[in-house]
């Protein structure tokens, strides 16, 4: 189902800028990017290029860190590449 503005999409609020002001309320569509606070894990699945199976297992053994949402699991951004740069320095200790 697709829906048709006739106006182009506004922000209710003013959003926070990188430099720590405010975008004004007249932002348009193009102007607001959200960044994504944490990912599923099908998500981190897609991400690293593993399989649903093994990231959940990664999950459960505790090598990649996530926290409960309700029903749901979800990994901050920071877990992921701590987890990937772990891998990372493991594999340069063994290819000494």
């Amino acid at each position: 189902m697709t829906v048709h503005r006739s106006e182009p999409w506004q922000p209710s609020l003013p959003l926070p800028t990188d430099d720590g002001g405010e975008r004004p309320l007249s932002a348009s569509r193009d102007d607001v990017v959200i960044f994504r606070k944490w990912h599923t894990v099908g998500e981190v699945a897609a991400m690293l290029g593993y399989g649903l199976t093994k990231t959940k297992m990664l999950i459960i053994t505790g090598e990649l860190r996530s926290l409960k949402d309700g029903r749901s699991r979800r990994v901050l951004p920071e877990w992921v590449d701590e987890y990937v740069a772990r891998k990372a320095a493991e594999s340069q200790g063994l290819d000494s």
